[in-house]
């Protein structure tokens, strides 16, 4: 079975494409089939996978348009060891080209269809804002996972995100859940952080991730090298962060425990 996530949060800088690049490598890690596929015109998660966005023949551009298909489209990442959909600055097009297309809020969804079966997870990285290409990966998903920082204002956006994905659930794709929220550049010492994860804690309940995404220098270094952390220091925070919140997901979705992921880290 595929399980089709979502990363979106409409506030911008909270760690989405991090994590839409350093959770399915440690997925992959854990012997997991992962696509990702890049739905933000800006391209991060590509390049963060090591793959060139200038370089690209064709991107998710020209799959959600029809003018490729989703196998033609697809790359594999040798560093990172997902396959990849990648985007470039050609996608700002595509909101234009679909206003005048039937089922526009689907595209990514049938395009998806020919290729799903191949992939255990599928992870679908938003653009920072409620537009088109966030629309039709949030009619491909099933869940939807949503990073935030423990802030007064992510909060607020967080309201109107839920207001997103209610109207979402009515018009366009009544299955989509909340998959989780994931506290990201966390420090346990900021008495804001404290009280904005206990508000979390309260309110979501056991969708708000035991597993923290910390503030730390390799994980913000490694897409300037095109990898994961993982794959750039496998013993450094963020790496063992990832770890753990991809055998959380594994726990939750596949109802299993994850492999042990000692060797991949050695000892810390």
């Amino acid at each position: 079975m595929t399980h089709i996530f979502a990363i979106t949060n409409q506030k911008g800088g909270v760690g989405k494409t991090t994590t839409a690049t350093n959770l399915p490598a440690s997925l992959v890690a854990m012997k997991r089939k992962v696509l990702v596929v890049d739905l933000d015109p800006q391209g991060n998660a590509t390049m963060g996978s090591g793959i060139s966005k200038n370089d690209i023949d064709l991107s998710v551009y020209d799959v959600i348009t029809g003018k490729a298909g989703c196998a033609e489209a697809i790359v594999a990442t040798p560093e990172a060891g997902y396959d990849l959909l990648p985007a470039n600055g050609d996608l700002t097009a595509a909101e234009v080209e679909l206003m005048s297309v039937k089922m526009k809020e689907h595209r990514l969804q049938y395009a998806l269809a020919e290729v799903k079966h191949h992939y255990d997870y599928i992870f679908i990285d938003c653009p920072p804002s409620l537009n088109m290409l966030t629309v039709n990966a949030l009619a491909a998903a099933e869940q939807v996972l949503i990073p935030m920082q423990c802030e007064y204002y992510a909060l607020e956006g967080l309201a109107a995100l839920m207001d997103t994905i209610q109207s979402i659930q009515k018009v366009v794709n009544p299955k989509l859940e909340i998959g989780g929220l994931l506290r990201t550049m966390y420090d346990p010492r900021n008495s804001l952080t404290n009280d904005v994860s206990d508000q979390l804690k309260n309110h979501f309940g056991d969708k708000l991730f035991s597993s923290v995404i910390p503030r730390n220098v390799r994980l913000a270094e490694a897409p300037s090298y095109g990898t994961p952390v993982l794959q750039y220091d496998r013993s450094s925070k963020g790496a063992l962060a990832y770890l753990a919140l991809a055998g959380e997901l594994v726990r939750r979705v596949e109802g299993v425990k994850p492999p042990d992921t000692e060797h991949l880290t050695g000892s810390v």
